[in-house]
């Protein structure tokens, strides 16, 4: 069960969301010059290639988390930041999130990869067809916390991924999700290539309505023993 806070027009309101159906789109890049980009950075770390573009990866939904603390198995885990949808009774809803992901076994496979690590979602929704109009002004940030600096870690308009309405129609030939649904809609490459961190932290920035969603949580890497 995850906790939001809403924010609409000039209301707010705290919700309790059951997510039944929990996806991550990858490869979600408009450019494909950007994409392959990705694909090159992921395979420098020996990802291999995907066999298409996008895909749809099903999360269990019991690695949704709005931790402030992460626990990971071994040093070889990163965060990317994501525009993220939520579709509830009431329609669609934004915030912004992280596809927390183990690297090492992201080289034997992206699937297995998606599964291991909680997937972090921020605390805050925006109703989606307030930002829909202007969309492509988003802004996606995170920084990392890397031998002790914080760094920005990526940062781009979302005009470089896929908007949520072509995301959501193919993935269900639709222009909606069903209620209980929650997508992660694609990332921005990482400046200066991808690399663990002692700490993540994220936002997507709306400069139309000069609003911010944020979060951040801090990464514990537990031992690996044989």
């Amino acid at each position: 069960m995850l906790s939001f806070d809403r924010f609409w027009s000039d209301r707010r309101d705290r919700v309790a969301v059951e997510i039944d159906t929990l996806i991550v789109a990858g490869w979600a890049g408009r450019d494909m010059a950007a994409i392959e980009h990705h694909i090159e950075e992921l395979a420098a770390i020996g990802v291999p290639r995907p066999s298409s573009v996008p895909l749809f990866y099903r999360i269990g939904t019991g690695q949704l988390s709005q931790t402030t603390h992460l626990q990971v198995l071994g040093p070889d885990t990163s965060g990317e930041v994501e525009p993220v949808v939520v579709s509830l009774a009431d329609g669609l809803w934004v915030t912004v999130g992280s596809d927390h992901t183990d690297r090492k076994a992201e080289a034997a496979g992206v699937a297995l990869s998606k599964q291991l690590c909680s997937k972090v979602v921020a605390t805050a929704l925006w109703r989606y067809e307030e930002v829909a109009p202007h969309w492509d002004r988003l802004i996606l940030r995170s920084w990392a916390m890397i031998d002790g600096q914080r760094v920005l870690y990526q940062e781009g308009a979302v005009s470089g991924l896929r908007s949520p309405g072509d995301l959501m129609q193919r993935y269900s030939n639709q222009a909606t999700l069903p209620p209980g649904t929650l997508m992660f809609g694609g990332t921005l490459g990482a400046i200066g290539g991808i690399r663990p961190a002692a700490r993540f932290e994220m936002e997507i920035e709306d400069p139309v309505l000069k609003r911010r969603i944020g979060h951040g949580y801090d990464i514990e890497a537990l031992p690996v023993v044989a």
